[in-house]
């Protein structure tokens, strides 16, 4: 259940190839128009066009985002990974096309609903229901959740994948990385090839919903007995690659922990953090979409609900070993072995002539950590730092050196949860919990 909730109204996924790359084509030729009319009327008052405002005007802004979002799938899905993953990279234009997308979600009419399911489970299978709500709770990127109670009495909530979506990653893939490329807003030599080769491994993994399933299992093995957490209970006999049952669980979205008390704001966003830390050095198994719609609570127990697995990740225990060491000198004010660990990260090229200032961004988040017993998430002067100083290297045409994958995950996984807390301006132990982990 991630992602926004549904549009007000049903929108077909369009399924074929041709489909799909006529969607990308029609919007590309839309813009070209425009970009066009404009230029024109540029020149007509003795005016030079600048190609990156002709391109980035409003309409157009609405135009891509709109169309991704209609065609879901990777189209859409990549669009937030970039937005996620590359916004200290992309312009602040083609950032905010990409985020776009995350307020943006349609679902299937009933009866493209239908053939799916029917595909699935045979054509009698509603027989086995006392009741099926055709209306979404949640519609995402990649499929759509409804609720509903079986005969046997389980209440449950079912993912349905959009049709088409698996088989048109790779053609997705290529179509947006051509529109990011075309923009031209991409830093001279940033090499975009290896975050979109990720995003189509990772997509490939997320649209196989036996797979999902696996891991809702396991990380329900890893955390039981936990009684901060509980997560949905996974049904095999109704999932396929394309269907995921699971037990329903009564749940608000997590933003709602912000009007509880102080108490339960920090005990939520508490746990949370530990979670994470536990994930990375306890388990090395990661769920690595931080994604607000994947953590709900339900105040009547104080449980967090976790939800879709579909990201999870398994670690290389060499990148953990190396985040040990890094936090561990940043927590020691080992300057020199942070400065190392930092280049084996690939946080900092080693050599650059910008690396005194991003090791210097470095230290101050580790003296925010140790100045106080409780880092306060609602005091946002470190985080207005960070930005200035990101700004700054930006407008300096800074170019990062490429990040090893599981480090880029476990970057956006803790920046997610800082996120979060933040959202719930809590205050969190967590110098002691990383001193926990780590020293």
């Amino acid at each position: 259940m991630t992602d926004p909730k549904p549009s007000s109204n049903p929108l077909a996924v369009p399924t074929g190839r041709l489909a799909r790359i006529a969607g990308l084509s029609s919007m590309t030729a839309g813009i070209a128009g425009n970009v066009a009319a404009r230029a024109i009327r540029e020149i007509g008052r003795g005016a030079r066009p600048d190609m990156r405002d002709l391109l980035m005007t409003p309409g157009n802004v609405t135009r891509i985002a709109d169309q991704l979002a209609r065609m879901r799938g990777a189209a859409m899905k990549v669009g937030q990974l970039i937005s996620m993953d590359g916004g200290e990279v992309l312009p602040p234009e083609l950032a905010d096309i990409m985020a776009r997308l995350r307020d943006q979600a349609h679902f299937m009419p009933p009866k493209q609903l239908r053939d799916v399911l029917n595909r699935n489970w045979g054509q009698d299978w509603l027989k086995s229901f006392q009741n099926f709500n055709v209306r979404p709770i949640a519609a995402a990127s990649i499929g759509q959740v409804h609720r509903a109670t079986l005969k046997d009495g389980r209440d449950v909530a079912i993912k349905v994948q959009y049709p088409g979506v698996a088989r048109s990653i790779d053609s997705d893939i290529a179509n947006v990385a051509a529109l990011v490329r075309m923009s031209g807003f991409l830093p001279k030599h940033f090499e975009l090839d290896p975050y979109i080769e990720e995003a189509r491994c990772q997509l490939h993994e997320e649209t196989d919903y036996e797979r999902e399933g696996q891991q809702l299992r396991h990380f329900s093995e890893l955390l039981q007995g936990d009684e901060a957490f509980e997560i949905p209970k996974f049904y095999p006999d109704w999932s396929t690659s394309e269907v995921l049952t699971m037990s329903f669980l009564e749940s608000r979205p997590i933003e709602t922990v912000g009007d509880a008390t102080k108490e339960e704001r920090n005990q939520v966003a508490e746990v949370l953090v530990d979670l994470t830390l536990r994930e990375i050095f306890e388990f090395g198994i990661i769920q690595s979409d931080p994604n607000f719609a994947n953590f709900r609570y339900n105040p009547a127990n104080r449980k967090i609900s976790l939800l879709d697995f579909g990201a999870a990740r398994t670690l290389q225990s060499s990148a953990i070993g190396q985040y040990i060491h890094f936090l561990r000198a940043g927590l020691l004010g080992d300057d020199e072995r942070l400065r190392e660990t930092a280049i084996q990260l690939k946080f900092m090229d080693g050599d650059g002539p910008f690396d005194d200032r991003i090791l210097g961004m470095i230290r101050s988040v580790f003296d925010a950590i140790l100045s106080t017993d409780e880092f306060d998430f609602s005091d946002r002067t470190l985080s207005k730092h960070l930005r200035k100083e990101g700004m700054a290297l930006a407008e300096a045409q800074y170019i990062p050196p490429q990040v090893p994958m599981d480090v880029l995950y476990l970057q956006r996984k803790i920046g997610g949860i800082f996120l979060l807390a933040t959202q719930l301006n809590a205050s969190v132990r967590v110098k002691m919990l990383l001193t926990k982990y780590v020293i």
